[in-house]
């Protein structure tokens, strides 16, 4: 399955959302298609392809938001106020992609590739950060909402003991993602942007 939005328009199109419901125009199937090319094609150092994901949907989604509401809840009881209707809002979408970085890929690479895997761990930041910008982007395409979260110390845990996640799998990212109930309001415009892009050797 694919969708017909240009690419260009889809990145220019891609908000966060979070005002979301558990209805979904496009099957599971298709999303897990969607995740399936993007941790297949979306770049990585030396092609060492260390992202995983999982897709939480049903009570597995929901439940993941019920543990990140415990945990945050037990370690910042004071940002409740602002914290916990946020949180509900999360378990109130379709399903959550969770997104981690797998040691046992850069292992299995040859010396000089862990080498520079290790030397320059930032990349494996880039590559994480590109396969959730394909998903993200890619989601939205088909009609759905779509946020990005980082409560990796409230799900964690949750995730590896409920879903038995591998030891060496770290957790990066959490992208939730629903049926549209409201729009991501007014785009804020795009200043500062002034002197950002140089042409050089012409």
């Amino acid at each position: 399955m694919a969708s017909t939005t240009p690419f260009l328009p889809a990145t220019a199109a891609r908000r966060s959302m979070y005002a979301l419901s558990k209805t979904c125009p496009i099957s599971n199937d298709a999303i897990l298609a969607i995740i399936t090319h993007a941790v297949t094609y979306a770049p990585s150092p030396f092609n060492v392809r260390s992202t995983r994901c999982i897709l939480a949907l049903g009570p597995a989604h929901t439940s993941l938001w019920s543990a990140a509401h415990t945990a945050t809840a037990l370690a910042s009881p004071s940002a409740m106020p602002f914290l916990g209707p946020r949180i509900a809002a999360f378990g109130a979408a379709y399903g959550t992609v969770l997104f981690f970085d797998a040691d046992d890929a850069v292992e299995a690479l040859d010396a000089r590739g862990r080498a520079l895997c290790r030397q320059f761990p930032e990349w494996e930041e880039h590559a994480s950060g590109m396969c959730q910008f394909v998903v993200w982007t890619a989601l939205e395409a088909e009609g759905l909402g779509a946020n990005l979260q980082h409560y990796q110390a409230g799900v964690g845990e949750f995730a590896r003991e409920e879903w038995g996640v591998p030891e060496g799998w770290r957790l990066k990212a959490q992208l939730v993602f629903g049926g549209v109930v409201e729009g991501p309001g007014e785009e804020k415009a795009r200043t500062g942007l002034e002197g950002a892009i140089r042409v050089v050797g012409v």
